[in-house]
């Protein structure tokens, strides 16, 4: 077959069974040979690890192996070989793409796993000096560069990798082997799990837009470290061979906060870049991290509005990478010299299939054809196929009419031909756009179709009494409930124990792994029935744990903290089942605000609260269609405290009266914010009826840093 044939620019019919050309047989070979010959000529036979390109020039050594160009140079081999299982007779293609597939993959997680050590680090620091770093030799996997010599810190890197092995997986793949590498992946979790709070040098490597050197918080790495973080949550990675000891776990609220974030930025890419044509990779295939379809269809059309040029996208505006202006022997500008670059930016055509395949999935036959004929008229032939380059630049005699006219110019592609990562992209789409690869075959996961979906949950709600005496007293105000006695073998525990035990998942003495860093679970974690090593589990949400948080004495802002959980978990449960929340009411919540708790409680008889649905139940009832978390394995773990069973003693001796709790005066508010001294501080507290407004939480962590050791668990913070 003569792979030089070109594209027809008439587009078939996507679920066409023939092409112009010929069958599908003759279609499929087509592709074989192009992708053996542009893709897989690449890879190393010994690391299976491929280059970024072949080139060395002033801007960089390309032959190393990225972590990011690695992943999506892979994919379509891997729409290739899923491609194949429709043919009967494939003369072994089929399981020998797929081979190539893990092999790259392996090559990646071996070359990760030599730096165990750098991710146990990074779950409690996040410094970019802890960071996994960015990009292997691809001969050995060994790494080519100092961690203080790149910006290794890039959350989407190890996002897409994650995320492409969950996918992957489910497609049927055999990508992780042992226990061992179980544990590592469940260890990568963590290390992304923090997204939505970690600057890191994002998709270009660079940090801020002037280069400077510093990470920012980036849309793009938010949005691919939560589509990683939904793809893996209770994957096996072992497939249909494995057991619940090769099963990841995710923490709800590390998605959620993720979530959070990345609608709190969008459409803008980060504090320096305004838009970013990164955000495509996030808005449509792969990630498709945006539920939000209206958000979505916003990010999408700034980025086409701002950067969409004739031959691809510019990455961000007043990029000056690879342009003709740009002094590569600078590490960095200065901000007023960005102006320079306006309008002259570089164009990628690598934005056009990312457009493309974006349309394929939302089936816009319109977009389709625009995307497909502005890519065939940017193809570079090279031996005699037809490559996409990295970038189109402006030559510097026309950079002066670019300026005044943009879009007037034409310009030149770069040496860097082609981009590899680009190229196995296009193929992937031209594949489907040919109906030989539906697109849901690149999407077993379904994550397309969580763009515009809004699930809003009933709330379950589980009331305990800590005695049968306050269960009578509750009885007979109309409140049903249930002690901890009464619901055994079902345990009740507080939620600082569940962290304890979330610190054994994916510890591995032999490679130097904990599990997820013991650290405050949010009420997302604690709504659900938990099975752990076969004991029954409910644990109690740690916004009411007064020996924690010394705000939950305050009636006003414990019902107010009430209504907001069960406002967010509605907003951002995601799990099969129902989130079901625990609460444990004492006489010590009763006496601090009654009438409101009541008040709640009777809303919530009601079977709504605010614009929550809720249903009060008890455990027996709501623990059949509640969601469920399994863990079979902590393994020398025991739970050290006995689980809740008779009534809690007081641990806090602060005099509080309901009645004479209320906000602060503006004159003791600025007394308190301005007082340093920590006596006066503590007199002042002690004297108070009204405690809980005496001390600002984030005075009050100052307050305790001062405070004798004996007193500092009575205020908590």
């Amino acid at each position: 077959m003569d792979i030089k044939e070109r594209t027809p620019t008439r587009a078939p019919h996507p679920h066409s069974q023939h092409y112009a050309s010929g069958t599908i047989d003759e279609r499929l070979d087509h592709y074989y040979q192009l992708i053996k010959r542009v893709l897989l000529s690449r890879q190393d036979a010994i690391s299976g690890l491929m280059p970024a390109s072949t080139a060395v020039n002033a801007h960089g050594n390309y032959t190393d192996a990225w972590v990011r160009d690695n992943v999506y140079s892979i994919l379509a081999v891997w729409g290739l070989g899923i491609a194949y299982r429709k043919v009967d007779w494939d003369r072994g293609r089929t399981y020998e793409l797929e081979q190539s597939v893990v092999k790259t993959m392996r090559g990646l997680l071996s070359a990760m796993m030599r730096q165990s050590p750098k991710v146990e680090r990074f779950k409690q620091t996040q410094s970019p000096l802890d960071a996994l770093h960015a990009k292997y030799d691809t001969r050995t996997g060994a790494t080519v560069v100092g961690d203080d010599e790149w910006g290794h810190l890039q959350i989407d890197a190890t996002s897409i990798f994650l995320l492409m092995l969950g996918q992957m997986t489910a497609s049927g793949l055999s990508i992780v082997y042992t226990i061992d590498e179980v544990n590592f992946v469940q260890n990568l979790v963590y290390y992304i799990g923090r997204a939505y709070r970690i600057p890191d040098y994002g998709i270009w490597e660079r940090g801020n837009k002037i280069n400077h050197g510093e990470p920012e918080l980036n849309s793009s790495s938010v949005g691919m470290a939560k589509a990683a973080l939904e793809a893996l949550s209770g994957l096996d990675l072992f497939g249909v061979r494995g057991s619940q000891a090769s099963v990841l776990h995710v923490l709800s609220d590390e998605i959620a906060r993720s979530r959070i974030t990345l609608e709190s930025l969008l459409p803008w890419e980060s504090s320096s870049k305004e838009v970013d044509a990164a955000l495509l990779s996030i808005v449509g295939y792969p990630a498709f991290a945006i539920e939000n379809a209206d958000l979505a269809d916003l990010t999408r059309s700034r980025v086409t509005e701002k950067l969409l040029g004739k031959y691809g996208c510019k990455r961000f505006l007043r990029d000056g990478h690879q342009t003709t202006e740009e002094d590569v022997g600078r590490l960095h500008y200065e901000p007023w010299e960005l102006k320079q670059f306006e309008n002259i930016e570089c164009e990628w055509p690598l934005f056009f299939v990312y457009l493309l395949l974006d349309a394929l999935f939302t089936g816009d036959e319109v977009a389709v054809d625009m995307y497909r004929q502005r890519i065939e008229s940017i193809l570079v032939e090279k031996d005699g196929i037809l490559l996409l380059p990295e970038l189109y630049y402006v030559p510097k005699a026309s950079v002066d009419a670019e300026r005044q006219n943009p879009q007037s110019q034409k310009r030149v592609a770069n040496a860097n031909l082609p981009l590899v990562w680009a190229q196995s992209l296009y193929y992937l789409a031209q594949m489907i756009d040919e109906g030989l690869l539906e697109a849901s075959a690149i999407d077993p996961l379904g994550r397309r179709l969580h763009v515009g979906a809004n699930r809003e949950p009933v709330v379950q709600i589980a009331l305990l009494a800590e005695d049968e005496s306050l269960q009578f007293e509750l009885e007979a105000k109309g409140v049903s409930t249930q002690t901890p006695k009464q619901i055994e073998p079902i345990q009740v525990r507080r939620a600082g124990e569940l962290s304890l035990a979330y610190n054994q998942i994916g510890r591995n003495d032999s490679i130097g792994l904990t599990g997820r860093p013991v650290r405050r679970l949010r009420s997302l974690t604690t709504s659900k029935v938990f099975q752990i090593c076969g004991q029954p589990m409910l644990f109690l949400p740690s916004f009411l744990d007064a020996q924690k948080f010394y705000l939950m004495l305050d009636q006003h802002f414990l019902v107010s903290q009430m209504r907001g959980e069960l406002t967010y978990i509605r907003r951002h449960w995601r799990q099969l089942g129902r989130p079901t929340m625990t609460l444990l009411l004492t006489r010590s919540l009763m006496d601090t605000g009654r009438e409101a708790l009541l008040e709640l409680i009777g809303e919530m008889k009601s079977g709504c609260c605010g614009e929550v649905y809720v249903r009060l139940g008890r455990i027996g009832e709501l623990r059949q269609t509640a969601g469920i978390e399994r863990i079979d394995y902590l393994h020398d773990f025991t739970f050290s405290e006995s689980p809740v069973r008779d009534s809690i003693p007081e641990t806090y001796h602060l005099k509080s009266d309901a009645a004479t709790s209320l906000p602060l005066s503006p004159t003791d508010a600025m007394w308190i914010e301005q007082e340093h001294n920590t006596d006066a501080l503590v007199g002042r507290l002690h004297g108070s009826q009204n405690a809980m407004q005496i001390i600002p939480p984030l005075l009050a962590r100052r307050l305790r840093r001062g405070l004798p050791r004996h007193l500092q668990p009575r205020l908590g913070g």
